[in-house]
């Protein structure tokens, strides 16, 4: 029964989805593309914290092309920015099966 609830309300969010919209005027062929958006979206952490200082900067670009803006600013802070991995933290398995015995009773572990 769980996964048909999940089945279903995917479909229903998918749905919904669809009938997201962006208003006409807020879309210009000459507006920022799809490199201003990686730009926008790698430097978020930044232009949001000036953002709560300064009102005349913004984290979003509008007017902007629309799809590929928005493309690139996806891009900008998942695969770039403050979403990136940066390999500080590595989990690594270390299993020990390697036991040598000096005396009865006493054990010493190898790495």
């Amino acid at each position: 029964m769980k996964p048909f609830r999940t089945a279903l309300a995917l479909s229903a969010l998918a749905l919904l989805a669809a009938c997201a919209t962006q208003v006409s005027t807020s879309v210009q062929p000459a507006a920022p593309g799809f490199l201003f958006g990686l730009w926008h979206g790698f430097i978020f952490p930044v232009a949001w914290v000036f953002s709560l200082f300064v009102p005349d900067i913004a984290v979003y670009a509008v007017p902007n092309n629309g799809g590929w803006y928005d493309f690139g600013y996806f891009l900008g802070i998942c695969v770039f920015g403050v979403g990136a991995n940066r390999g500080g933290r590595v989990t690594r398995i270390v299993y020990r099966d390697r036991i040598v015995r000096e005396r009865p009773g006493r054990v010493i572990d190898h790495e």
